[in-house]
């Protein structure tokens, strides 16, 4: 069966499976943030290096598993700009909320709030830089 013959996803499976991606992608975010942590690395850089190896991971298996990829987009294309839209979106947002938040509230609350306002945003970005589109 080709990728033409196969029914399309609706948008509600493909929100479904973007959630579960999401929080294994999530985990793996946290997860190096902690390392790079323990391994006395300031937030901010510990940030971006636990968010770039994420990203990856979010791409590979938002790619192949939660979206249908336009083939009229190629595959590096298709990356840059779900890395592009990551950077703005989850990198920017979870930064600016460690940049203002840490100390006041603590690395981890601001880290992971930032992560939480991104969630939905990150969602239709990932659509538009998979499929090619926004809301069809």
């Amino acid at each position: 069966m080709s990728s033409t013959d196969r029914p399309r996803r609706s948008t509600g499976t493909k929100i479904v499976r973007f959630a579960i991606v999401g929080l294994v992608n999530t985990a793996i975010d946290l997860a190096g943030f902690y390392v790079l942590l323990k391994l006395h690395v300031p937030p901010l850089p510990a940030n971006v290096t636990s968010w770039f190896i994420a990203v990856i991971f979010s791409f590979v298996a938002n790619g192949f598993w939660s979206f249908e990829r336009d083939p009229a987009i190629r595959l590096r294309d298709a990356f840059l700009r779900f890395a592009s839209l990551g950077a703005l979106i989850s990198l920017g947002v979870s930064s600016l909320s460690i940049a203002l938040f840490a100390g006041i509230a603590g690395v981890w609350p601001a880290k992971i709030g930032g992560v939480v306002v991104a969630a939905v945003l990150n969602f239709l970005a990932a659509r538009w830089s998979i499929e090619g589109r926004l809301l069809k």
